[in-house]
């Protein structure tokens, strides 16, 4: 089994509603994503995929419709948050979620949206989420 992993950049927002710190304000971050996932490589001379775990452009776009295209700058609030509804509708681009968008919860649900859009064959390894240049997330998966 070999494991590959890509990196991905996004520009979001989210405030922390009930947090006893800054966190409770509307604030931004440069996050930064990896995305590890391991398989066998391909082992077919006629394929263009050849030697191949998942070609890291079909990992791009998996990851690219699945979390880029929504969280990609968002400002992702949980449905209880005061005025949600009426800010989506004044500037829209909001993500509610259902759960405080902490960077472990975040990164938590990206993994199980990867799970659901992962070919069978490809297994996922780990999610890293990081807010910060010193402050991550890590999911991994138990097999």
């Amino acid at each position: 089994m070999i494991q590959i992993t890509k990196d991905f950049a996004f520009e979001g927002a989210h405030a922390l509603r009930g947090y006893d710190g800054k966190c409770s304000h509307i604030h931004g971050h440069s996050y930064k994503l990896s995305v590890t996932v391991e398989g066998k490589p391909i082992r077919d001379n006629n394929s263009p995929k050849n030697g191949m775990v998942i070609d890291f452009t079909d990992l791009k776009r998996i990851v690219s419709e699945t979390i880029l295209s929504k969280f990609d700058h968002a400002l992702v609030l949980s449905t209880d948050a005061p005025l949600a509804q009426d800010i989506n509708r004044e500037y829209g681009n909001i993500v509610l979620t259902d759960f405080t968008p902490t960077c472990e919860n975040l990164v938590e649900y990206f993994a199980l949206l990867m799970l659901e859009k992962l070919p069978n064959d490809i297994h996922l390894v780990s999610v890293k989420l990081s807010e910060t240049a010193t402050s991550f997330a890590e999911w991994f998966n138990e097999k």
